[in-house]
């Protein structure tokens, strides 16, 4: 009894997808990254592509660069902004009075009240 499945007896990924003789893989060169905490990490990157100044230690997380010597220090992180403190910086005091302002005259003038 058939039930038309084609993959029937194989796995996916089990092959590879196309056969070895079809393709070159791209040329690649080594690159080496040291961290603050002495992890070394190698990143295999395609030839003709420049080497990012920075990459994330996958051991401890920290940056890592490529002088084994004068490894980078620990990226500072921003604190938590709200939308106030974007809206504060976009705007100055006297924009927002006039804004606030403008919106408080639209809400008078749709409840049918007089200005304060």
């Amino acid at each position: 009894m058939r039930n038309g499945n084609v993959l029937r007896g194989s796995r996916v990924g089990s092959t590879p997808a196309r056969p070895t003789e079809r393709y070159e893989p791209a040329p690649c060169r080594p690159v080496t990254y040291w961290c603050r905490n002495g992890h070394d990490v190698e990143i295999r990157i395609a030839a003709e592509a420049p080497a990012p100044d920075l990459w994330d230690c996958p051991r401890c997380g920290l940056p890592a660069g490529r002088d084994p010597g004068n490894p980078p220090g620990r990226v500072r992180s921003e604190p938590y902004k709200t939308h106030l403190a974007y809206v504060k910086e976009r705007r100055t005091d006297a924009e927002g009075a006039a804004i606030l302002a403008e919106a408080l005259d639209a809400l008078r003038r749709r409840r049918g009240r007089p200005e304060c």
